[in-house]
């Protein structure tokens, strides 16, 4: 396996496919602060080089994380797909860059390959391509998931309300989810990140937005994005209704153990939702992610941050989830600088994550110490539409004020669906049509109005 390329008369030598990974990578201000980014454009551009002549073989048999050290390692080299894997092993990254692009490559033979993918070999292939190639691959990319109602259809672009408070007062979530619901937003799922992380506030919460949802008759899903174990907990005791169980996950044992789980707690998990949860699909699993998470736990094993991402994407498989959300900007500038490391990284977590098979969404956003204007977080949120992405978030003025970070506002949303010429899911538009929020593609005269909400 030839790892060196000669670049203006220069030769380059990499000392692992771990190395040619990390230096193909755009620049991140993460990757930087972890001493792994290529040295100058030269040495970026001889590292791609590298890296597309690799075959997908190669890839699979240089995790950055070996297997003996790390569970999720084993998981996804256990779990892959051996008759998916064959189609494609023979191919470079480049030619499989090349197949993915290519027009006459239909959707469903890309679905058809992704189950013999690792994340190796899908942040390969992201690292040699422009923000274009990646939304044109993953707009090709269809991932169709179902649980209340149905997500990731062509045409639909669908949003997480997010009526966070800082109090968990039940009320004061009840009126947020009812301000955006009246907006056209939450057709993918009325998520809370409580400020009270118990099992008895977790099915407090659950428990009134059932009701909500039960008395307006509303085609959605509900979640608290408490941790598991609290998820769990209020399953057991307090038999609440839950629609979606939630967690955050990272790209390797050790950062996942940080975020206190492991691959045995979430089959847990899974299987206690399986038995105990109220959503009518068969997806019901609900996971975060982002770049940089496992670099800040000091659980990325010397890997670049995109690689560590695809690795969150190859846990996160192994559960059929109904939503998975890179939340890009949130995790600060140390790891993203700035609107183009912002917007490149989404492009890229919504491309990896829809070539695994899941069902992508991202929460478009930055904290306040970035250096990201509002206008460049608006063209990301319809830069992601184009794309394919399935949802997006949706909150009050696209102002968390729990969270204090900037996303997506409830007049966001249908502002996209109206530019992109896209609507929500068929449960949620045929419902908001019903009560007046929509009328066929344009606001309906109750759009905008709480009080269509009881």
């Amino acid at each position: 396996m030839k790892l060196s390329a000669t670049i203006r008369g220069a030769s380059w030598t990499f000392g692992s496919v771990k190395e040619v990974l990390a230096k193909a990578n755009p620049p991140k201000s993460g990757d930087d602060q972890a001493q792994l980014s290529a040295r100058d454009p030269v040495e970026r551009v001889a590292a791609r080089a590298v890296l597309s002549a690799l075959s997908l073989a190669d890839l699979r048999a240089n995790p950055v994380v070996p297997y003996e050290q790390d569970e999720l390692t084993r998981l996804v080299e256990d779990d892959l797909d051996e008759q998916a894997y064959r189609a494609v092993k023979d191919l470079t990254v480049g030619q499989f860059r090349e197949w993915l692009l290519d027009d006459r490559t239909r959707p469903e033979q890309i679905r058809s390959v992704s189950p013999g993918l690792t994340p190796e070999m899908v942040a390969a292939t992201c690292k040699l391509m422009s923000n274009m190639d990646l939304m044109v691959a993953g707009a090709r990319s269809q991932v169709v998931v179902r649980a209340n109602s149905t997500l990731g259809l062509p045409g639909r672009f669908s949003s997480r309300l997010q009526p966070n408070h800082p109090t968990d007062d039940v009320q004061g979530i009840l009126f947020s989810a009812r301000e955006g619901l009246s907006y056209g937003c939450g057709d993918a799922v009325i998520g809370v990140n409580p400020a009270t992380d118990s099992a008895a506030s977790t099915a407090q919460i659950l428990t009134h937005l059932n009701d909500l949802m039960v008395r307006n008759a509303i085609p959605t899903q509900h979640c608290v994005l408490s941790h598991v174990t609290v998820q769990m907990e209020a399953l057991d005791k307090h038999g609440c209704p839950m629609d979606l169980m939630f967690q955050s996950l990272a790209g390797s044992q050790r950062a996942n153990e940080a975020f206190g789980i492991s691959v045995a707690l979430m089959d847990e998990a899974y299987q206690v939702m399986k038995a105990k949860g109220s959503t009518r699909g068969p997806n019901f699993m609900y996971f975060e992610t982002g770049q940089g998470s496992a670099l800040s736990s000091e659980g990325h094993h010397g890997a670049d941050q995109v690689t560590m991402e695809a690795r969150c994407y190859g846990l996160a498989r192994r559960y059929s989830p109904f939503l998975v959300n890179t939340v890009v900007g949130f995790i600060g500038p140390e790891y993203l600088e700035d609107g183009p490391q912002i917007t490149r990284a989404a492009l890229e977590d919504h491309f990896m994550g829809k070539l695994m098979g899941l069902p992508m969404g991202c929460d478009a956003c930055f904290t306040y110490h970035s250096s990201m204007s509002q206008d460049e977080l608006e063209c990301l949120k319809v830069l992601l539409g184009a794309a394919g992405c399935s949802f997006l978030m949706s909150m009050p003025v696209g102002d968390d004020i729990m969270l204090n970070y900037q996303s997506t506002s409830y007049h966001d949303v249908p502002s996209a669906r109206r530019l992109l010429g896209k609507r929500a899911t068929p449960e949620f538009d045929a419902w908001m049509n019903r009560v007046g929020i929509w009328d066929g593609d344009q606001p309906g005269e109750r759009f905008g109005d709480p009080r269509v909400i009881r």
